[in-house]
């Protein structure tokens, strides 16, 4: 694993935003870097990354099967208790799925660490399954790299396969928050895969999103919505007017309620529980005293943190690293401490997918600091023995 300098292609923001990736640049600093690569060997991707996912998601769907059997589990992951059986359900009837991310901390040597599941709401879709790909493509035909070089990367292909199974029939609609670019471009590219497969595809905000006198979910012309893509976490949904609807309401969502335990950070001590000593796993459990400092060598999360919030860290070397952030209401576990690699004055993160049960493709951030945020950079990879 390698990070590589190289030439940026002159026309890149033209072509993004042709494309319609419009959150390329943050708050006037770059989003997309393609500055540099990282270079990886088909051993590293294989044996380092794409099999441990593979094994890691067979172990986050056993534990989902244990988890709805298990009101005790259930209720140490802090789901309220009116929706046990909705998500019971969603899963023992095999309600389908789409796609998950897991972020590791890996340097090229020694085992993945797998820091936290994204397997609800994940972002950083398009940039990895889409953009990149056309980086390398492109960047091959202007002779800027080997033409053997490849990428760990069947997203795109994955993703018009997972969707042509559904086989859907009825319109299906992708909803995100109105205020967010970023989220719409993730919804936007999944409706365009959805109706290049032949199903009708429609957006809609969130915000917009109505509910009957008969507990039917519409859209503002009051049409049923009988597919929903929700880019909206459930355990927002949980404490929200409108999730109670959602048990007896015939709308088919999105991933489906069952995700919404590994989404939650509770499921890594429950991982560490079942697998304890796995080489892709690090020690975690319970925080009993989220007030107290944070022991050397751990990370403090809470169970519903996002994009590196409310995270607070302290490396075995005494520097301890804070996000301030919204989510002080819920418990927190305390997970051991994996140091992110660095490279030049930036530490990396490695986003690993899942489309359906399938390990897909990666994505590579990179931040100044050791806790990756919604605005850290992303960087395109590639495999090059």
């Amino acid at each position: 694993m390698k990070k590589i300098h190289c030439a940026e292609r002159p026309d890149w923001k033209q072509t993004a935003e042709s494309l319609g990736f419009l959150f390329h640049t943050i708050d006037d600093e770059p989003y997309w870097d393609e500055s540099a690569y990282y270079q990886f060997t088909l051993a590293q991707i294989e044996n380092d990354l794409e099999d441990p996912t593979t094994e890691l998601h067979e172990m986050c769907m056993d534990l989902v099967d244990r988890v709805v059997h298990s009101e005790e589990l259930l209720d140490r992951l802090s789901i309220p208790a009116s929706y046990y059986d909705m998500i019971r359900t969603s899963w023992l009837e095999g309600h389908p799925h789409l796609y998950g991310r897991m972020d590791f901390s890996y340097s090229g040597n020694g085992p993945a660490k797998l820091l936290e599941l994204n397997y609800d709401t994940p972002t950083s879709l398009y940039e990895a399954a889409a953009f990149q790909w056309g980086w390398l493509e492109q960047c091959i035909e202007r002779g800027m790299l080997p033409r053997h070089a490849d990428q760990f990367n069947s997203i795109d292909t994955r993703l018009h396969q997972a969707f042509a199974e559904l086989q859907l029939k009825r319109p299906f609609y992708f909803a995100s928050m109105k205020d967010s670019v970023e989220d719409k471009g993730t919804t936007d590219y999944l409706r365009l895969i959805a109706e290049k497969v032949g199903i009708e595809s429609r957006h809609i905000d969130i915000e917009d999103i109505g509910l009957t006198a008969e507990g039917r979910f519409v859209d503002l012309e009051d049409r049923w919505i009988p597919h929903l893509f929700k880019l909206h976490a459930w355990e927002f949904i949980f404490h929200e007017p409108f999730g109670a609807a959602i048990a007896e309401c015939d709308t088919q969502f999105f991933e489906p309620a069952w995700k919404s335990i590994l989404s939650n950070k509770g499921a890594l001590p429950l991982l560490w529980e079942l697998h304890q000593g796995h080489p892709n796993l690090l020690a975690a459990h319970l925080d009993p005293n989220p007030a107290s400092a944070v022991p050397k060598g751990w990370v403090r999360k809470p169970y519903f943190s996002r994009e590196g919030a409310n995270i607070e860290l302290h490396t075995a070397e005494g520097l301890i690293v804070k996000e301030d952030g919204p989510y002080t209401d819920a418990p927190f576990i305390l997970q051991e401490f994996a140091p992110l690699p660095k490279f030049d004055d930036s530490y990396t993160l490695i986003g690993s997918w899942v489309i359906g049960d399938q390990a897909a493709g990666i994505g590579v951030r990179e931040d100044n600091s050791l806790i990756t945020k919604d605005s850290s950079r992303f960087l395109p990879h590639l495999i090059l023995d």
